[in-house]
């Protein structure tokens, strides 16, 4: 008999999520041959969770044996894993369901269970009206914490759709098929074999993204309509040749709380943002965001943000501010699309963005061999060489958890000593597989369609090396996103915007929260604080000019 794959208390732990399905469930794992140990790894994994209810049955199968079935149900890889209800509702699990996909395999289970998808109400007639057929391959590692909600989306979506397929795909395990469709972050999903969707994406923009590929005409029509429909949702396209109270740039928690208050004061409010989300779209969990203890951070953002929206508010998202200018006693706002856009005050919120070299090659491999999150993607260099640049806390962790797949870990830091903490210089420098590269500067990158060495300077003997390596993983901190206001206003050593206490700066009406200012903490709960007290300084700032009249019933605290 196999020892369990999990403690006594796990196993209670399973057993009491298993305890609400409802109906039963069938698991068919197909596995290729006797000494295929991931295959193993899965059949133990499914045996013990088979063992936790009456309600799970557990069949393996040979495809030597049993040909029919592999193609009945389109397996081409092993381990396969599938649960089966009353019918086949096109879910797979490609590889191994342990670690962070553990939860989106159990989530499968009691979704089938159950009999419903657990998709908004308004969104499941959509996706049963694909009348296309639809192939999702969401590429993971098990190491990923914004994979599983990825796999369970696309799950949900075949479980409603039987033109619909889901497969959840171990990268590692599937290390040929990962490059083919040039998996270098994860989550990675294809659509329809020719698509690919970045990150982890909401399943409202998941099912546009779905529909843009099978039609592209209904893509069009129906996103107007949700637009039009979702009484929630207060929004209008940003005006240029308008004048608006103020004018937020940025998407993250900071401007999307300086919104909120600003519109909650009447004010006549405008956004422009890159990208709805900032550095919480890359935030797994929260612990620390008061009230909502293991909050997601896809789910607070898309708390905040619909929040936000459902007060009047106009938005242009999408576009990069490139240039903000005062003129008049106005503040000007250019675009990458060559759009201005005009406002009595602005609140500046464009948050920090990861570091990057600026050297050869390096924005052409972003993607393509350069990347950003250890934690995500190491799984995806499994006996690959790769190096790190950094010589700090993140560094060391990014390469401490690079040595449980990679083959080599070259450390490259510019400076002779690390400041790492003494534990994480004990766990890296020193191992077999770590080449420390000291005193060296990254030149630039070098490769043909992918990423194939990293070109190194030695600072000391002017002596040049490349390295020959799969992948490169940037540790090098973040960079203020203040480019644009670096003409109009002064910055601090670390290219911060100083601000008062209420958000104000050295400039009449201009305000600045959130990351990009020189409050020291970069917390999410402080990005908000900062966001409510620039857009009240900015209201307060707008009726001392007369430009708004002051609405005493707005002026109650806690309102």
């Amino acid at each position: 008999m196999s020892e369990s794959p999990w403690d006594e208390q796990t196993g209670v732990e399973i057993a009491e999520i298993l305890s609400e399905m409802a109906g039963p469930v069938k698991l068919l794992l197909f596995v290729e041959r006797d000494n295929c140990v991931p295959c193993q790894t899965q059949h133990d994994l499914l045996k013990g969770v088979a063992a936790l209810s009456d309600k799970l049955t557990l069949k393996r199968l040979n495809p030597r044996e049993n040909r029919q079935a592999v193609e009945e149900y389109g397996i081409d890889r092993f381990p396969a894993t599938l649960p089966l209800g009353e019918k086949d509702y096109g879910i797979r699990f490609f590889g191994v369901t342990g670690g962070q996909e553990f939860a989106s395999f159990l989530e499968a289970i009691l979704m089938i269970s159950r009999g419903r998808s657990g998709l908004p109400a308004e969104l499941e007639p959509l996706v049963e009206q694909i009348a296309k057929p639809v192939h999702l391959q969401v590429f993971v590692t098990l190491s990923c914490p914004y994979c599983p909600q990825m796999v369970h989306t696309a799950h949900q979506f075949a479980y409603l759709n039987h033109h619909i397929r889901s497969d959840m795909v171990e990268s590692s395990q599937f290390l040929d098929l990962a490059r083919t469709y040039q998996v270098e972050g994860v989550p990675r999903t294809i659509i329809n074999e020719t698509t690919a969707l970045e990150g982890l994406h909401p399943a409202r923009l998941f099912y546009l993204a779905i529909l843009e590929v099978v039609n592209p005409e209904e893509y069009r029509r129906i996103e107007q309509v949700m637009r039009d429909a979702e009484g929630s949702r207060n929004v209008l396209p940003l005006e240029e040749g308008h004048v608006y109270d103020v004018l937020i740039v940025g998407g993250g928690p900071a401007a999307l709380s300086a919104a909120l208050y600003a519109a909650r004061k009447n004010l006549d409010v405008g956004l422009v943002a890159k990208k709805i989300g900032g550095q919480l779209a890359y935030t797994a969990q929260i612990e620390n965001y008061l009230g909502l203890p293991g909050v997601g951070g896809d789910e607070l953002l898309q708390r905040f943000q619909f929040h936000a929206e459902s007060y009047p508010l106009a938005e242009l998202v999408g576009v990069t501010v490139t240039e903000v200018n005062e003129a008049d006693q106005r503040y000007l706002i250019h675009t990458s699309d060559d759009r201005e856009f005009a406002a009595e005050s602005l609140i500046y919120a464009a948050g920090k963005e990861y570091l990057r070299l600026g050297v050869p090659n390096e924005k052409r491999f972003l993607g393509h061999g350069i990347a950003f999150c250890a934690t995500c993607d190491a799984p995806l260099y499994t006996g690959r060489r790769v190096a790190v640049v950094g010589g700090g806390n993140s560094a060391f962790t990014a390469a401490r958890d690079l040595l449980g797949f990679a083959s080599e870990v070259h450390l490259i830091h510019r400076r002779e000593t690390f400041t790492a903490d003494a534990t994480l210089l004990e766990e890296v420098v020193g191992h077999p597989r770590v080449t420390v590269h000291t005193s060296y500067q990254v030149r630039g990158f070098v490769g043909d369609e992918r990423l194939e060495g990293v070109e190194i300077r030695s600072s000391q003997d002017g002596r040049t090396e490349t390295l020959e390596v799969d992948g490169v993983f940037l540790e090098i901190g973040l960079s203020p996103n203040t480019g644009p206001v670096r003409a109009l206003v002064g910055l601090n050593e670390r290219g911060e915007i100083p601000v008062h206490a209420d958000g104000s700066t050295e400039l009449p009406g201009f305000f600045a929260a959130g990351d990009v200012t020189d409050v020291p903490e970069k917390q999410i709960s402080v990005a908000v604080g900062q966001g409510a007290l620039a857009a009240l300084a900015a209201y307060a700032y707008l009726v001392e000019r007369s430009v708004v009249a002051r609405r005493p019933e707005l002026e109650a605290d806690w309102m």
